[in-house]
């Protein structure tokens, strides 16, 4: 008739598991015995244990043992005078046998929940068209009074399905950051961050004309004649310039406890458009940008932004004129571009 919310308490148990308590009251109400309607109203302790292992797929596992059930307190509305001892001792082993059976599966309802949320963590996660990304474990859980330690290989394979080699290892928990209270925490790698990004290597190519994103300088040919003194004499006057930025080598992520930086090898191809004949490559310059990241969560997801914190690049001519525009354009378009 009646089922108040329980009230639930939860304990880590080192080595094994978890310790669930769970107060439950509620009111039974049916025919009585001696006629009419009666209501049990009754208090009980649900406690058990559950183990957390690995299924055969990998994958962690909550699954319970030794549920017990202990009355804690039992009131009926029928007249004490009608409730002799025989009776009552009626009622309560009755209760015992019957409510741990309707109960107790209860218990291993709510742990199937969680253990769908790892089911997830062997998901193949896409790295947009470029590969995929996913989970086994590498050790069997570890528990300890505050927290469950999950060791975790990830497996990176390029869009042919070909596994990236990634460092294996492992980080003693020393070195970790202090864990937050009551927070789950996913510590990734330095290692993996640099694999994901070398993964993503092509869809980092971005031509950059002029007119395509508000803040950059003139894109024209007249804008490197008067930069390159050496170009003046063979550059028609006008003519549209694109700018092919492409990855040359995997990206490094270096993280500190003071900052975090990616470093980018590129090539920047420039490109002439005359307006009666093909397009004609000029030069190309190795540039190494070192931008300062920074990672936040959003919608469950990862998201890094960098922002660029030095630039170098090399060339035949003298450069420092064109490094300033280049780091312009790699600050307004590049960078939002692989953001």
């Amino acid at each position: 008739k009646d089922l108040h919310p329980p009230v639930i308490s939860l304990a880590l148990s080192p080595g094994s598991g978890v310790f669930i308590a769970v107060l439950v009251r509620m009111t039974i109400a049916g025919k009585s015995f001696i006629g009419g309607n009666m209501e049990i109203t009754l208090a009980a302790n649900l406690t058990a244990n559950s183990r957390l292992g690995q299924d055969t797929m990998g994958i962690p596992r909550f699954s319970s043992r030794n549920c017990h059930f202990t009355l804690v307190n039992v009131k009926t509305n029928l007249p004490s005078r009608m409730l002799p001892k025989v009776m009552s001792k009626f009622i309560d082993s009755t209760l015992q046998k019957v409510l741990p059976g309707l109960l107790c599966p209860a218990v291993d309802a709510v742990l199937n929940l969680v253990n769908a949320k790892f089911t997830p963590l062997i998901s193949k996660i896409p790295l947009g068209t470029a590969g995929t990304l996913h989970y086994t474990l590498l050790n069997p859980p570890t528990m300890n009074e505050t927290f469950i330690e999950l060791d975790l290989k990830a497996i990176l394979q390029e869009e042919e399905g070909k596994e990236v080699d990634l460092s294996m290892d492992q980080l003693s928990l020393s070195s970790l950051p202090p864990k937050r209270d009551a927070a789950t925490q996913l510590i990734l790698s330095a290692d993996l961050l640099s694999a994901e990004l070398s993964v993503l290597l092509a869809s980092f190519t971005l031509n950059i004309s002029n007119n395509m994103v508000l803040g950059l300088p003139p894109l024209v040919t007249t804008m490197l004649r008067a930069l390159i003194p050496e170009l003046s004499g063979v550059l028609p006057p006008s003519q549209p310039v694109v700018i092919e930025m492409r990855e040359v080598k995997a990206p490094v992520v270096t993280i500190t406890p003071d900052k975090s930086s990616v470093q980018l090898f590129s090539t920047s191809k420039f490109w002439v458009f005359p307006s009666d004949s093909p397009p004609e490559s000029l030069f190309v310059l190795d540039v190494h940008s070192n931008l300062e990241a920074e990672f936040a969560i959003a919608e469950e997801k990862l998201r890094w932004i960098g922002e660029v914190g030095g630039l170098s690049h090399f060339s035949v001519f003298q450069e420092l004129p064109l490094k300033g525009v280049l780091a312009d354009i790699i600050h307004v378009a590049y960078v939002p571009s692989i953001n």
